[in-house]
């Protein structure tokens, strides 16, 4: 079972590097991890990717050494472990709004005693049956995350009752998803107001927390703040800003 990277971090109470993946790039992987990220998020919910692909992006990460963070598309149970099976360090569940589904996900991705997933052990995580059998089970659990999304109403009053639920590592506000809901909806906070709860219950219950940060400013003020999951850049991001320049830089020396 590889040691997550992640995990390893936040049980020193440092911050974790990571970026996004949003495209089938297997070349980005060597960057990230070239580059100090310790975790990609690869993002399922918003961007259609095939099950090999994942495998492959996956064995990429492992090879390079970093985690590797799925945000799936699913709440299905064995479609959430088959995930961990393929070699996932943590996964990223979007809109998880009660301690119910919170409770139902650590059911799903986690072994007994605390939870109700299924073995095979003859995946990557077990290095395919080298290291499998039973004794698997528990360095499965020990190094495998967690994370959820704390982007609704109802998630930001539940917060305190998602927090307390063990098996839940990390609370990520989905900045994008809440400050939508406060601004079409109305809430008793704002934005800022609500991340500032969010990161309370998070330090009050010894859970990790983040949030997508927008530049060098945005990111000492969350960690300021305590955060330890910094979302930072992508092939999203990095594509568009990147074409913009060179495009501009044609167009000046064109002109």
């Amino acid at each position: 079972m590889r040691n997550s990277n992640t995990l390893a971090k936040w049980n020193e109470g440092k911050p974790v590097k990571m970026c996004c993946l949003q495209h089938y790039i297997p070349s980005f992987i060597a960057h990230a991890a070239h580059y100090g990220f310790d975790c990609i998020w690869l993002d399922l919910e918003h961007r259609a990717f095939d099950d090999r692909e994942v495998q492959s992006l996956i064995y990429q990460a492992h090879l390079h050494d970093i985690d590797m963070m799925v945000r799936p598309s699913t709440l299905e149970k064995t479609k959430l472990y088959r995930y961990l099976e393929d070699g996932a360090a943590g996964l990223m569940i979007p809109h998880v709004s009660d301690a119910e589904k919170a409770r139902a996900l650590v059911n799903a991705v986690k072994f007994p005693p605390f939870g109700d997933r299924g073995i095979d052990g003859a995946g990557m995580d077990s290095s395919f049956m080298l290291k499998g059998g039973y004794e698997y089970t528990e360095p499965a659990n020990k190094e495998t995350f967690l994370v959820v999304q704390i982007e609704t109403l109802e998630a930001v009053r539940n917060i305190e009752e998602i927090a307390s639920v063990k098996g839940v590592d990390c609370l990520f506000v989905g900045i994008g998803d809440l400050g939508l809901r406060i601004n079409k909806l109305g809430f008793e906070l704002d934005l800022e107001q609500s991340i500032v709860k969010v990161a309370e219950v998070a330090k009050e219950h010894g859970k990790a927390w983040g949030r997508p940060v927008s530049g060098m400013d945005d990111i000492n003020k969350i960690i300021s703040q305590g955060a330890t999951l910094l979302p930072y850049g992508g092939d999203f991001t990095m594509l568009k800003d990147e074409l913009e320049r060179h495009s501009s830089e044609l167009d000046q020396c064109l002109n």
